[in-house]
This record gives structure tokens, sequence and C-alpha cells, in this order.
């Protein structure tokens, strides 16, 4: 039985970690401050054999009295609403954070892997994005805090594998659905969902030409789990390739709803990237993974696994 230490683990990704974690028979210890996340969606995990939550904002040092085997490093603010409301605390994560939870598995002599993302490419000049593009970033923009933050994060990482000797590893997530977002994250497919479960506008930024590449929560949770039992150190997309424009996302979306919302156009904001989508040539040849969730699937997952009181009703 592998311990595993998961930051953020009780946020929307984290949590769905720390679930396939212990259904795969290890130990979990969920480390968050629960800024973003929420104690309800460990909820059902809480009082498990194997699970331990603990209160800790890891900006500042910390320590685990206990052997871990792997570090999952998911702690962030990640939706526009949360890295805009919290610009330095977001940075705080991507610096301190990073450093204290490189330095806990440099101690532990664990696997170190830290959830990167596609912003870390911008609003990119290649398409799809792959590893081995450098990326577009307007560092002084709103969205700098968040990027800036995960590009450093990333530097940070491979300086403790490069001098340090740490067994690193670095994941790129692209945008990932399912339940537990919350409702209120300013992301599309939470507030397309809220909005046509309510019967209410359906807001499209821009013209909706933009488009995005939507993975389930549960092929990426796959995929992070198989990056971090590898022995690979660079950078890895995890995404679904599958792309849809935002209008065609919110057409979906009032299809399975049986929605009679209209949609409403509202100006782009600064900086949203225009197109979005993974080259996952190197996950499919180092892991083996793909994506098996459809979108129109996932979706209805979604919807089912929420349940629409929670995604009318506001709530974490």
């Amino acid at each position: 039985m592998a311990t595993c230490l998961v930051t953020g683990g009780a946020g929307f990704l984290g949590s769905h970690l720390c679930d396939e974690l212990l259904d795969r028979g290890n130990r979990v210890i969920c480390v968050d401050n629960l800024e973003t996340g929420s104690l309800a969606n460990i909820s059902h995990i809480r009082d498990a054999d194997r699970f331990e939550f603990l209160g800790i904002d890891i900006i500042e040092p910390y320590f685990v009295d206990e052997s871990i085997d792997f570090v999952y490093h998911l702690a962030s603010p990640a939706s526009p609403i949360d890295y805009l409301r919290l610009p330095l605390h977001t940075l705080k994560v991507g610096s301190y954070g990073t450093h204290h939870t490189l330095g806990l598995a440099k101690a532990k002599r664990a696997r170190f892997l830290i959830a990167s993302t596609s912003e870390v490419y911008g609003d990119p000049l290649e398409h799809p994005q792959s590893e081995s593009y450098w990326g577009h970033v307007n560092s002084v923009g709103p969205r700098g805090v968040y990027d800036e933050a995960k590009r450093y994060a990333e530097a940070l990482t491979m300086a403790y594998h490069r001098q340090q000797g740490v067994d690193t590893a670095i994941v790129r997530i692209f945008n990932t659905y399912g339940s537990r977002m919350r409702p209120h994250d300013g992301r599309a497919i939470p507030t397309f969902l809220r909005q046509a479960l309510a019967n209410r506008p359906i807001t499209v930024f821009g013209d909706g030409s933009q488009t995005r590449s939507f993975c389930y929560v549960s092929d990426l949770i796959r995929g992070i789990i198989a990056l971090a039992e590898s022995g690979h150190h660079y950078p890895v997309n995890i995404g679904n390739p599958d792309e849809f424009t935002l209008l065609e996302l919110a057409e979906i979306v009032k299809e399975l709803t049986d929605s009679d919302a209209e949609i409403v156009y509202e100006a782009l904001p600064e900086d949203d990237p225009k197109q979005r989508k993974p080259n996952i040539s190197l996950a499919r040849e180092l892991l083996g993974w793909a994506p098996e969730v459809s979108l129109r699937e996932g979706l209805q997952r979604t919807i089912e696994g929420s349940g629409a009181e929670i995604l009318i009703g506001g709530g974490s």
C-alpha cells in the first residue's frame, strides 16, 4: 500500500484524485486550506480508514510525520474568478507552496507530480499545442498571475529534479469537467449547465467561435496517475483533443438539459485564448493513455452526478 499526499485534495480535481487513489488501495493524506476547496467534496471519504485530512495552507512551511511515496501537488486557485480575486495568493501557491511541497517530497524521497496547466501556452501560436511549444503568454495581463505561477512552478520543479535529485513529473492539464465543479466558478461548463437548467440566458463570450477541448474528470485522473507511476520527468499534456467552439458547447448543453434558454453574447475577456487543443501524442506513446468519455456522455454524467438543485442553487 502506497501513501499518497494530495495538495488541494478538497477541490474539484483533488477530491476525484483522492477517490481514485483510495479505490486503488492507497493511503491518502489530503492537504487543503479550503480557500477554493470544500469539505463537502470529501465528506463521503472523511471517515475512511486510509484517509486523513489536514487543514494546511501550503504557502507556509509544513511537514508530515510519516513516510510518503507519492506527492500530487494540485493546490492552486484555478478558475478566472478565483485567481483574479486572489492574485497574490495564486502567485504564492505557485512559488512558496510549490517550494515547500517539493521540499517535503525531497525529505520523504517521494515521487512528486505537479499539476500544471494548458494556460502555460497562453494564446497559442501553435495549434494543437504540443509539449515542445514554449507558449505566448502576457505576463502583465490579468491572467498572468495564474499563467506565470504555473510556468514558474514548472521551472522550480525541474530545478529540484536537476539539482536536488527529486523524482518529479509535470502534467499539463487541459479543460476538465465533471461533478463537484463549483457552479459559479466562471468556467464555461458549470456556467452553461447552471443557466440552462434554470432556463436563464446562456452567456457566451465574444461570438462563441473560440474553441476548447473538454476532458471528463475520470479520464484526466487516470492520466495523472499513469504519469505519476511512470518514470517520465518532462511535461505531458493530458486532455481531450476533440475540439468544440463555445457556441457548439452551449447548443449541446441546451439539448441535453432540454432547456429553452436563449444564448446571449458578452464581451470577450482580456487575453482569453482563441484556440485550445492538446496534442496528446506523447501521452499515447508514453502512457498508453487516451480519453474514453465523449463530451455528450461526460456532460450527462455531470448533470446526473451534480444534481440540478446544486447546479442551480449555488453552493460551494
